[in-house]
């Protein structure tokens, strides 16, 4: 038993007072559980605390200064005639033929236009409500004022639809009065099926052991303390237990009194919900534990599902289209200048990725209607990877709840599920890639590609203008010397090698700035699909971790008296 139940006492109230604040502050309790937990646990499991929630609203709206008791017991145990008895009045029928009473009998003590509304909620039929007034003895009945006394069906009858109304009507009324008889007082139905199940509502129940005339006067304490034996083993301990006989007005003082102190203080109603709530914290409180909020999964759990995230998004693959799309625009850039325009015919592989291009334009919208990009799907590894990650992640954030927590925090965990493809996606899309600054030193390699071109073309038409004159026969040029070389060849064969030696200079440059870039670019990526993870699959999973919190804390107040 958790710390919560612990704070519930199953303990006599006896004289204790039950505080009308306090318990609606318990209620509204019971009520933020409610609310926390909607959706996240099996409605089965809550029934009983959403009927208590209705039960205890209707009840308080109605009257307060009526007190319903209702005559429980088996065929034969003499419930009306002690109705009769206690109303002075022949209002329930008694016979020889049994079950006898079939329908619930009602007798009000005082007007009875205060206790229709009550007895309508109660559904006690007008035509079976009486009212207890007597020019005669009215004086006799004031202290009975306000007492709304039910004859119930019997419990144990041969018709189904009599102990349904019984059990319905046990969860309405504000006190019990239990009717024994010598010959079945310790009938297993009636202790296994209803006194044992009201061990939480002992302040508003009693016992009493009818038609004690019927017993020789000395077997009349052996009777009652073999009875007490048995309620004390139903958790009845405390209850009070009387001896009654309908027949003589004697008999009958001890259970009046009882009523009379049950009517004047006005608490049964109040002490009975009271119970309502401890038997219903109690059967919630496996539901929330003794465990604290869980803070979430672990730093592990979060990089397994960062990683198996990225995998599906195809980061792997953009990343290694960002090294070669960089390579491409780097030698676009910086190599020979005849071959730029060849280059440039080739697609940039972002571009097919429908990523940004060359110029760091996207690729027409209309072409994205479905997807963003056109990454490659994830293969069936990669999605079961991302399964995997997902589940561990909800396994390690609910690895300290209770049972009925887990399956809400898997289902959390993978609620967003369908939307995580197009989210990555998007993602992907619209992270800079940080190609698209052109880079200072490609501008400078790149010039010194023009100069050295352009020294060899124009070395290159020196010579062949040289050549054209001396075919026309024409006086040839007068070609500087640079040592035993001719200036045009120098320029043509310098400029060439100039070229081939700076492409062979910038080509590991570009190789290792290319990976730099691609490293950025991963690193980028698994950051934004990280939040597209705390988005889609963490955030579900901390808001259930936050009802389970909410709903622990407000079972804790609802256990407090």
């Amino acid at each position: 038993m958790s710390n919560i139940a612990g704070r519930v006492r199953e303990v006599f109230r006896g004289d204790q007072r039950v505080d009308a604040d306090a318990l609606i502050d318990r209620l509204d309790a019971v009520r933020r559980f409610l609310t926390a937990v909607d959706g996240l646990l099996p409605d089965a499991d809550l029934v009983p605390a959403h009927t208590l929630v209705e039960r205890a609203g209707s009840r308080l709206a109605l009257s307060r200064d009526h007190t319903v008791v209702a005559l429980a017991g088996a065929t034969g145990s003499g419930k009306s005639s002690l109705f009769n008895a206690l109303a002075q009045l022949e209002l329930s029928p008694v016979g020889v033929r049994r079950p006898t009473t079939g329908v619930t009998h009602a007798c009000v003590w005082g007007p009875l236009e205060g206790a229709n509304h009550l007895l309508d909620w109660i559904g006690v039929l007008p035509r079976h409500r009486f009212v207890r007034e007597s020019a005669l003895d009215a004086d006799d009945e004031t202290a009975l004022h306000g007492l709304i006394l039910l004859d119930l069906p019997d419990f144990d009858s041969v018709q189904r639809s009599h102990r349904l109304e019984v059990d319905r009507l046990l969860g309405l009324v504000d006190q019990v009065v239990w009717v024994v008889d010598p010959q079945k007082y310790a009938d297993r139905v009636i202790h296994d099926s209803y006194l044992r199940e009201f061990h939480r509502h002992r302040d508003v129940t009693v016992v009493v052991l009818n038609q004690a005339d019927r017993l020789p006067p000395a077997e009349v304490p052996r009777v009652l303390d073999d009875l007490r034996r048995l309620l004390d083993t139903d958790g009845l301990t405390g209850v009070p237990l009387l001896a009654t006989t309908a027949i003589d007005p004697a008999g009958m003082v001890g259970l009046r009194n009882a009523l009379e102190r049950t009517v004047a203080e006005r608490q049964a109603a109040l002490r009975r919900l009271a119970g309502d709530v401890d038997t219903v914290v109690a059967g919630l409180d496996e539901l929330v534990g003794s465990a604290g909020p869980s803070g979430g999964p672990d730093d592990a759990a979060i990089d397994g599902l960062n990683r198996a995230l990225a995998g599906a998004a195809g980061v792997p693959a953009v990343t290694e289209a960002v090294e070669r799309a960089y390579r491409h625009r780097a030698g676009t850039a910086t190599g020979w200048p005849v071959v730029r325009g060849w280059r440039r015919l080739r697609p940039d592989p972002l571009r097919r990725l429908h990523l940004p291009g060359p110029t760091g334009d996207q690729a027409d919208p209309t072409e994205s209607l479905v997807a963003a990009t056109s990454v490659p799907d994830p293969t069936a590894a990669q999605r079961s990877a991302l399964g995997l990650a997902i589940r561990a992640v909800a396994d390690r954030a609910a690895a300290d709840l209770p049972a009925a927590w887990p399956g809400a925090v898997t289902s959390a965990a993978r609620s967003r599920l369908g939307d995580l493809p197009d989210a990555l996606d998007r993602t992907i899309a619209g992270t800079d890639l940080g190609l698209d600054r052109r880079p200072l030193w490609w501008r400078i390699v790149g010039g010194v590609q023009w100069l050295v071109t352009l020294a060899a073309v124009v070395g290159l038409g020196w010579l062949v203008l040289g050549y054209a004159l001396r075919a026309l026969g024409l006086p040839a040029l007068d070609n500087p010397m640079v040592g035993q070389v001719p200036l045009p060849t120098l320029l043509l064969l310098g400029g060439l090698l100039a070229g081939l030696l700076v492409a062979a200079l910038t080509r590991p440059v570009v190789r290792w700035a290319a990976r730099r870039v691609r490293a950025r670019a991963e690193q980028r990526l698994t950051a934004r699909v990280a939040q597209v993870g705390d988005e889609y699959v963490l955030g579900p999973v901390r808001i259930v971790l936050g009802s389970y919190a909410q709903a622990r804390d407000a079972l804790r107040d609802a256990a407090r008296r």
